[in-house]
């Protein structure tokens, strides 16, 4: 199983809503992996990916997608039932809606740092609603102007890319790193940056290994929800689609 790695085409499009694959294996705990795959796994506080195969003969509900051992995208099927034997081709169908919505809310969230600049302990996305918890002994006294400053960013439709720096330019650079409690994936040789702004009008650039939205735009306006007490240091600061 170890020597399995699945081409991530997520990574290339994040707009992929169908691809044919291969199935390449079956986990011992019931899973699918599969030679290419859509479906994001779970990291980085984005839940994994679900939706559907197809083959010929059969079809399988996929409940989420995990990182196995080594590069593979484990597929977890939402039920026992009969799976695409291995070397079957099959149809791959994201559950596009709830991927986007995660991919719109995790782009809010890297601009809720950018409003916040402060230390990142901890992060969720979900399809409703994603939260930082910052290292911020006091509450802000501003809701209102953060919320303001966030939607404005989002409405100056700013594009949103990818850029690629090798380890040891991000070792040289940790300023780059905002989030205390998640390293980001190193050890492959290089490491995967997201940018909001062009490169002389940047506004954000750090880390990821998660799917976001190509404009930010794309988001539409968001809420800030509750800002909770979390230890005596941290703060956790929620938004919510309107």
């Amino acid at each position: 199983m170890s020597n399995l790695t699945t081409e991530l085409l997520f990574r290339n499009d994040a707009y992929l809503r169908e691809a044919p694959a291969m199935v390449l294996a079956h986990t011992p705990e019931g899973g699918i992996v599969l030679d290419r795959a859509i479906f994001f796994p779970t990291g980085g506080g984005q839940p994994g990916d679900s939706g559907r195969l197809v083959w010929t003969g059969g079809e399988i509900d996929i409940a989420t997608s995990v990182k196995g051992e080594g590069g593979a995208v484990v597929l977890v099927p939402a039920e026992p039932t009969a799976m695409p034997p291995v070397g079957a081709q099959v149809t791959q169908h994201l559950d596009w809606d709830r991927r986007h919505r995660h991919m719109r809310i995790h782009t809010g969230l890297h601009l809720l740092s950018v409003v916040i600049p402060l230390p990142v302990t901890g992060g969720s996305i979900g399809a409703e609603k994603g939260r930082l918890d910052f290292d911020m002994p006091e509450a802000p006294e501003d809701r209102d102007r953060i919320e303001a400053d966030l939607n404005a960013l989002i409405e100056a439709d700013l594009p949103v890319s990818e850029d690629w720096i090798i380890d040891a330019e991000l070792a040289a650079n940790p300023g780059l790193v905002k989030t205390m409690s998640v390293a980001p994936p190193t050890g492959q040789g290089r490491v995967r940056l997201v940018r909001i702004g062009t490169a002389d009008n940047q506004v954000d650039l750090q880390p990821c290994g998660g799917t976001h939205v190509a404009r930010t735009g794309e988001i539409g306006r968001l809420r800030l929800g509750k800002i909770e007490k979390k230890g005596k240091q941290n703060r956790r600061v929620s938004i919510l689609f309107d």
